[in-house]
């Protein structure tokens, strides 16, 4: 996927183009992890890449369970999972990110009410409901933060950040101003 999304012919087009790009480039940032790396906290909080990952599945399966009107299903909590692999963990964001892309082409109406949880202390009481576009930029909206939330940790485990991952998950040559990034590789002797 490129760095930008291109025209979209309309809305629903646009906005789950967006949230593809943010999902993207949110998976970039484990972008040649170890599993063990995947799991690493190196800043100060408490989360890893692939806890990042694993939250941002868990809150889009729930705004999207939100919006059928269903309670949201309990799944793992980032960090409860250690034995989980970085591999299973993007194929169960794959799986989240493919469940809402057919609901949202099932709804005819993105203006659609989604009725405010009431048992969330963050959400505003004199809101009866959002719409499903609201849901759907709120998803961007969050993965996007997440996805610079990863790019630090990523940036604090190698050294790595977002264009030399994507240039290299990508294929892009090198340039005079852009080198894809490569594992570190064994220490030459001087």
């Amino acid at each position: 996927m490129p760095g930008l999304i291109g025209p979209v012919s309309d809305e629903r087009e646009g906005l789950l183009n967006y949230l593809a790009q943010q999902r993207y480039v949110l998976c970039l940032a484990a972008y040649g992890l170890t599993d063990e790396q995947a799991r690493a906290t190196p800043v100060a909080g408490p989360l890893s890449v692939g806890g990042i990952i694993r939250h941002v599945a868990a809150t889009e399966r729930g705004w999207l369970d939100t919006v059928l009107g269903r309670s949201p299903r309990p799944g793992p909590e980032p960090g409860t999972a250690p034995e989980a692999t970085l591999h299973e963990i993007i194929r169960e964001y794959e799986c989240v990110a493919t469940r809402t892309e057919e609901i949202v082409s099932l709804i005819d109406d993105l203006g659609r009410p989604v009725p405010v949880p009431r048992d969330v202390p963050w959400f505003p009481d004199d809101v009866e409901a959002w719409s499903v576009r609201w849901v759907l930029l709120h998803l961007i909206e969050e993965t996007a933060r997440h996805a610079g939330h990863a790019d630090l940790v990523r940036e604090a485990l190698d050294g790595a950040t977002a264009f030399p991952l994507m240039a290299a998950a990508e294929g892009w040559p090198e340039t005079p101003w852009l080198r894809p990034w490569r594992p570190p590789g064994p220490a030459r002797p001087r």
